[in-house]
């Protein structure tokens, strides 16, 4: 027997709300169900977006604090979100997505300029994104709301390795050091970035990096002054995978040689941790640095696409490196 329903018009999503924790399990489903659907459009209908380990989406949304925000259909489902990040003068925008339900009907604009009006009121000098240069689609929407694209970011992998012993006078483990000591430690990390980029500051990416067990900071020191600095995590970036991967999230080095001996480093740190390799983001407008890893055998695994709010475009510095990942 057929029953009657009664027909109600879709109310728009509400929000924006701060993510909590507890949230993690639909946004994954959100997550998974919107960029499966983006690939799908891309002509891989085969391809299906696993689920993030949890663990690091409590990073994201610690990281993010109040820039942490989802909205939800008038069931309370999770419609989208937006994980907007505040580096000190950088600010970011990952992960974000719209439910292909709600899609095509400008909650996508409403997220991305919700993040770029916050970003601002927290006076970002840096406003931008990261997507697949692939999809026009995404290029064109993302420039209709006035982010012009920049630089690729290529993802390479170098092979851990064992340093040799010459190496391990100059390196420290954040993770390492007494506790006393820990606190002046991030302090010169943050007076390094912010003298090479003014107002860059990655110490809470830091310190969460530490509370968190996600992995760890590595240091590379010159006559006992930080020289450079890496972010870098070990646990898996997808639910249920084993760890195969050291990811650099944030990197920051004085000048080309500190960063060679960064990437020994890391790749000791691989190894150590029993970690297969480790995966850095370069931002393409560090051609000699890209040339360096090349040259050492890294492998390109990946591309981005970066885009930048108009009048708040990023900058590399004068001297040296600063390599910022815009993904989790």
């Amino acid at each position: 027997m057929a029953v009657a329903r009664t027909w109600r018009p879709q109310l728009p999503p509400d929000g924006p709300y701060r993510i909590v924790d507890s949230d993690i399990p639909l946004l994954n489903a959100v997550f998974s169900d919107a960029f499966t659907d983006r690939y799908r459009k891309d002509g891989m209908a085969g391809v299906r977006v696993p689920y993030l380990n949890p663990a690091v989406w409590r990073f994201a949304i610690a990281d993010a604090r109040d820039g942490a925000m989802l909205w939800r259909d008038d069931r309370g489902n999770i419609a989208a979100f937006n994980v907007t990040h505040l580096s000190g003068a950088e600010g970011w925008m990952g992960p974000l997505a719209v439910h292909p339900d709600f899609q095509a009907h400008g909650l996508g604009k409403t997220i991305v300029t919700t993040g770029i009006e916050w970003l601002k009121r927290q006076q970002a000098r840096v406003i931008g994104l990261e997507t697949m240069p692939r999809t026009m689609d995404n290029i064109g929407f993302y420039s209709s709301l006035g982010l012009l694209p920049g630089y690729l970011t290529l993802t390479v992998t170098v092979d851990a390795a064992y340093a040799p012993q010459s190496v391990q006078g100059r390196a420290l483990r954040l993770g390492a050091l007494p506790a006393a000591e820990m606190d002046s430690v991030v302090t010169q990390c943050r007076e390094l970035s912010s003298s090479m980029l003014t107002g860059y500051d990655f110490s809470r990416e830091m310190q969460l990096t530490e509370e968190l067990a996600l992995g760890d900071t590595l240091l590379v020191m010159r006559n006992d002054t930080v020289a450079g600095f890496a972010v870098a995590h070990s646990v898996p970036l997808v639910e249920g995978r084993v760890r195969e991967e050291l990811r650099v999230l944030k990197l920051v080095a004085k000048n080309e040689e500190d960063f060679d001996f960064m990437i020994t480093v890391l790749a000791d740190h691989a190894r150590r941790s029993g970690t297969r390799r480790v995966a850095v983001r370069v931002q393409g407008q560090y051609s000699e640095a890209y040339r360096r890893l090349i040259s050492r055998g890294a492998r390109v695994r990946w591309t981005d696409l970066r885009m930048s709010a108009e009048g708040f475009s990023e900058r590399r510095p004068d001297t040296g490196i600063v390599f910022s990942n815009w993904e989790i």
